[in-house]
């Protein structure tokens, strides 16, 4: 059975919770449940929005696969892991019936603590009048401290000694930096007391994920590597400095994982029916007037970790043929395309014209995109309800050729169609995988 990596095609939102819950129930031996789900990267700065009989849910750090009993979810290495969030979420969805007997957090993902979401917040708000728009959750001083080599890891909340240390070492590093941007500096055996009431909470879950994964992957089970924002988001593809800090790209999930990287045999694009972006920097179909609010209203566009308005636009085609180039999309999930069930017209970005007059369909550099004017195609709108649609000869003509129009200009095969939160609301295009 495959590994499929299911990845954010945009700037992050596009619904890749509601895909991989789907797929979870849906996508393993049979058309039954799939064995397994790893969130590869990212923290607790975005959530996946999955909508059951169980209710809605905003899932920050459990991967979106937790509904289905018998699929393994596992926190992976390439994460970073609030305890206090994770706590929180595992609570809540404890709090609802399930069991959580399928999960499973990797010893070598690494802690985001209090004091990285501190130092986040104070030094966005050094920078002023330039900040990034960060969601202030420390993923930014966590993956820092990462790739630094002073972070600490899941597992060592196993070995309270060893962590003591540690974290002494990096508090006699953290607090004068802290006092520096005007903070309070971290009490050693304050923050130890709190380690250790995590670790009481948390050590059940706590494994070495490398024997999990292998088995699963030589005895031929379905595995979704599930990631966390989008392809504009990513630290090195994305719009820099407007980017996250880690790797979303479908090619990171073996490394996030802990799977060879010839393991994935499908990567699922996912796209919104249009563009959404939460945070500063560069968006090209970004619409300030009517349309925008229109959008923001109807597809209730809100950060799911902040609460935060969406910025929305159009689809942006140029962004999506550089998602596809960098991530080499075998599928594509339209979502949200109910959302413009009543605009009498919808664009599509086809191109880009630069500060030189010249048009282009290529993306050039993302960190230029705010000098760029979006070339439109304008289509009819459908101007009918999609939202109880389930089949795909029953959407309407204009809604089916905006669907084909997107395959056109990407160059892949859109398999589902979402119309809708819950699970159900999903047109299969081309069935099975």
């Amino acid at each position: 059975m495959p590994v499929i990596a299911i990845v954010g095609s945009q700037w992050g939102d596009e619904g890749k919770g509601r895909v991989v819950d789907y797929l979870a129930a849906t996508g393993g031996r049979n058309g039954g449940p799939a064995d397994m789900v790893i969130r590869y990267q990212g923290g607790d700065n975005a959530g996946h929005t999955v909508v059951n009989a169980l209710g809605e849910f905003r899932l920050h750090l459990v991967p979106s696969g937790i509904f289905t009993p018998r699929t393994r979810c596992l926190i992976g290495t390439g994460c970073v892991v609030n305890p206090e969030t994770l706590i929180e979420e595992m609570d809540s969805l404890i709090a609802v019936g399930l069991s959580l007997d399928n999960l499973y957090i990797s010893s070598r993902a690494h802690l985001t603590l209090p004091y990285h979401r501190q130092l986040d917040t104070l030094e966005e708000r050094a920078r002023g009048g330039k900040a990034l728009g960060t969601t202030q959750r420390g993923i930014g001083p966590t993956y820092s401290d990462k790739a630094a080599r002073w972070g600490l890891r899941v597992g060592e909340l196993l070995r309270p000694d060893r962590l003591r240390d540690r974290l002494a070492v990096c508090l006699e590093r953290k607090n004068p930096l802290i006092r520096s941007l005007g903070g309070e500096p971290v009490n050693l055996e304050a923050m130890m007391e709190r380690c250790l009431a995590w670790r009481d909470r948390l050590a059940p879950y706590i494994v070495d994920t490398v024997p999990l994964t292998r088995a699963a992957l030589e005895t031929d089970q379905t595995i979704l590597l599930e990631g966390q924002l989008g392809v504009m988001r990513d630290l090195d593809w994305g719009a820099y400095p407007y980017v996250t800090s880690s790797n979303p790209l479908a090619s990171y999930g073996p490394v996030g994982a802990g799977l060879p990287a010839r393991a994935i045999d499908r990567v699922i694009g996912v796209v919104k029916a249009y563009v959404t972006a939460v945070g500063a920097g560069p968006l090209p179909t970004e619409l300030h007037g009517e349309v925008g609010e229109t959008l923001r209203r109807i597809g209730n566009e809100y950060g799911a970790t902040t609460g935060r308005p969406r910025r929305c636009g159009w689809l942006d085609a140029v962004a999506l043929k550089y998602a596809h180039w960098l991530n080499g999309f075998t599928d594509l999930v339209i979502t949200k395309l109910d959302v413009l069930d009543g605009f009498p017209e919808i664009k599509i970005c086809v191109a880009y014209r630069l500060p030189s007059g010249e048009e282009t369909d290529h993306m050039p550099d993302p960190s230029t995109l705010d000098e760029v004017e979006p070339i439109y195609e304008t289509w009819p709108g459908w101007q009918c309800e999609t939202g109880s649609v389930r089949s795909w000869e029953d959407l309407p003509l204009a809604a089916r050729r905006y669907v084909q129009r997107v395959e056109e200009l990407v160059g892949v095969p859109v398999r589902w169609i979402s119309v809708g939160k819950e699970r159900e609301a999903i047109i299969a295009v081309n069935p099975g995988l």
